[in-house]
């Protein structure tokens, strides 16, 4: 299994050895790799089992830094980075030569972002290039949120895990790009998008559901259970499904009638609800029921982004 340990240096050691580590962030844990050679990128996709018409999210420290690979920064992106990094957010930008093709899946974008994690920027400030770091979960699986659940998943591929406090924000960030003069909300995530209103004005949000995405995490299933998951209303779904193992995942009511029942937030906190909704997702496809049950959030705030993570771990393909 993976050794644990908070120590940047040997992490460093692990990368610059074209090692891949799990990687703590403040959304939630990544598989790290140097994000400039495609034969460390390839061991990304193979220990995922991750498609390669998937793109990667690069990490960095700086906007200086991300500059060195790609051709501009446009002045939207730069008001959005000024504001909203180290955090929840990321941009694609055009990228220029230095990065390979396989990191961006052929695209000619490539998604930066500088995380909003004390281990992670540490790390990142001593490394000389950026880390692809995907979630660090086997692909179309659930989002791992603290070192435990990455070793679990991925202990035997990876020789470390550099330990981190558990990802504060628990689901992946919100993706931004631009198109003919609009800004584009690709994924939404960790960041709301009336902020990005707020800040910038008028912006589009594109559906999350394509074969060929054009950016990281828009594939319609994903952040999947393995047990069976139904997305609807609660109480009709307990009576229909009477006779199962029910396990309920709800925003914050418990239901005592249930194999297993789990809520989001009991005081309606979005931002509680999101940094729980991975962890008890695992919780109840670890449990023994044989159906989870889960309902929709308010659409408000972070709201829109923990539907759109139910709404397609419940899609069967």
């Amino acid at each position: 299994m993976a050794e644990i340990n908070s120590d940047i240096n040997n992490a460093k050691a692990l990368l610059d050895a074209d090692n891949l580590i799990g990687f703590p962030t403040e959304t939630v844990y990544g598989l790290a790799g140097n994000g400039l050679k495609a034969e460390v990128v390839s061991k990304i996709f193979e220990v995922k089992n991750r498609p390669h018409f998937d793109p990667l999210i690069l990490h960095s420290h700086s906007l200086e830094a991300i500059s060195e690979y790609v051709k501009e920064i446009p002045e939207t992106a730069k008001i959005l980075a000024n504001t909203f990094w180290p955090g929840p957010l990321t941009i694609l930008l055009e990228r220029n030569d230095k990065i390979p093709d396989l990191t961006c899946s052929g695209l000619d974008r490539v998604a930066f972002r500088i995380p909003k994690h004390t281990q992670a920027l540490g790390l990142l400030k001593i490394l000389n290039y950026p880390l692809a770091a995907p979630s660090a979960n086997p692909f179309g699986y659930i989002s791992p949120t603290n070192s435990q659940h990455v070793q679990q998943q991925l202990g035997d591929k990876i020789p470390f895990i550099l330990e981190g406090e558990i990802s504060e924000v628990g689901i992946e960030s919100t993706i931004v790009g631009f198109e003919n003069g609009k800004t584009i909300i690709y994924r939404l995530g960790g960041l709301e998008v009336d902020a990005i209103k707020k800040l910038i004005g008028k912006v589009q949000t594109l559906p999350h559901s394509s074969s060929k995405p054009d950016a990281p995490g828009m594939l319609k299933s994903h952040y999947a259970p393995r047990k069976n998951i139904t997305l609807g209303n609660i109480e009709e779904l307990i009576e229909k499904n009477s006779k199962s193992k029910l396990g309920v995942l709800s925003f914050s009511k418990f239901y005592n009638e249930v194999e297993m029942s789990l809520v989001l937030s009991e005081s309606k906190n979005m931002h509680e609800a999101a940094k729980n909704l991975f962890s008890h997702l695992r919780k109840l496809d670890e449990s023994n029921v044989d159906l989870i049950i889960t309902e929709k959030v308010p659409s408000e705030g972070l709201g829109k982004a923990i539907n759109d993570r139910l709404q397609r771990a419940a899609v069967k393909e």
